[in-house]
């Protein structure tokens, strides 16, 4: 195989940008306290004293929620490529198949809204009178 400089600066290239990754995590594990407290595995609330512990258990509505975001920030990113090549489209296509893409992203909503997933369940709290 033919050696080149370029070759040489791509592995150079390679090396720092994994010693700038690896360096600072290797640095703080090597140089930081180990100190075992329990405050350590407490959750920090702002300075204030925290109720409850740090493994605290989400509902499953969050989980929808993270799901229907992700899909629409991909779908967002589609988007992207589609703004940047628009002014140089010939003709109407392109709007068009802008058009149906939204209008896909759009039948998701009422598909979700029909099935129920953005009404939040509410907990009711009945408290006794003592």
């Amino acid at each position: 195989m033919f050696f080149s400089w370029l070759h040489l600066a791509i592995i150079l290239f390679m090396v720092g940008g994994l010693a700038f990754g690896v360096g600072p995590l290797m640095a703080s594990t090597l140089l930081s306290h180990k100190i075992k407290d329990e405050l350590l595995y407490t959750p920090y609330e702002c300075g204030m004293v925290p109720h409850g512990n740090a493994w605290g258990k989400f509902g499953i509505n969050y989980y929808f929620y993270a799901l229907i975001f992700l899909a629409f920030d991909v779908d967002v990113l589609y988007l992207f490529p589609v703004a940047v090549f628009y002014p140089k489209a010939p003709g109407i296509i392109p709007f068009i198949d802008v058009l149906i893409f939204v209008g896909i992203l759009g039948a998701a909503v009422i598909y979700f809204l029909k099935k129920g997933v953005f009404t939040w369940p509410r907990k009711i709290n009945i408290q006794q009178n003592q």
